[in-house]
């Protein structure tokens, strides 16, 4: 049984780059972008802030697997728009994703002291100096635990893009066992995405013991 397990490694390590291919990618791409779409959420602006809240409301208030079969099938079929698996998972996690750290940094916006922005102002600080040189590094500080619960989602998630025949870790895993009834490859993969969640787990760890250091220099 060890042996025939051990044979199916080199499919399983493939599916399970796959699988890291699109973490990565989406984290790349949504964390960046979610920026942006929490400060128009936040604007006074009203056609911002209108687009960037429905922008968030559509894309946390939908399945995921819906979105992902809205890109895949919905729009080929009806607007000549055709993206292969890999390309349609990696848009619908991208913009998924932007829409939940959208939330979670104006969140972090929003638990800024309002002294802080009153200090700035009696510093005669500009809206681009408050926002770069105050509020955000306390966002992100605030943020961290919020983005690595994400971050762990989404290692979980990148399993449903089974859905459109993306050949990854858990599609890799069901082709195993449809063929050969060796159901212990579960255990595996079970494994492997534990494995993953630990090494991200081990990194959020080691940031946090960073930032407490940085906290208690300032203090002292």
């Amino acid at each position: 049984m060890i042996n025939e397990i051990m044979s199916y490694l080199p499919a399983l390590a493939e599916g399970t780059l796959e699988t890291v291919k699109l973490f990565a990618i989406t984290l790349v791409l949504s964390l960046p972008l979610g920026l942006p779409i929490a400060l128009g959420v936040n604007s006074k602006f009203l056609p911002i802030k209108l687009i960037c809240s429905t922008y968030v409301w559509i894309f946390r208030g939908t399945p995921l697997l819906l979105q992902l079969f809205f890109f895949y099938f919905f729009l080929p079929i009806n607007m000549g728009i055709a993206l292969d698996a890999f390309a349609t998972a990696a848009v619908t996690f991208v913009l998924n994703y932007a829409a939940y750290f959208a939330e979670i940094y104006r969140g972090g916006f929003n638990s800024i002291d309002i002294g802080q922005f009153e200090a700035a102002h009696s510093l005669h600080l500009s809206k681009k100096q408050t926002l770069l040189d105050i509020v955000l590094p306390q966002t992100m500080k605030a943020i961290l635990p919020s983005v690595f619960n994400e971050t762990i989602t989404l290692v979980k998630d990148t399993a449903l893009v089974q859905a459109i025949g993306m050949l990854e870790l858990m599609k890799v895993t069901y082709g195993i066992v449809n063929r050969t009834s060796a159901t212990l490859v579960f255990l595996v993969t079970a494994i492997i995405y534990l494995m993953l969640n630990l090494i991200l787990t081990i990194i959020a760890g080691k940031l946090e013991t960073h930032f407490k250091r940085y906290d208690a220099k300032g203090e002292a």
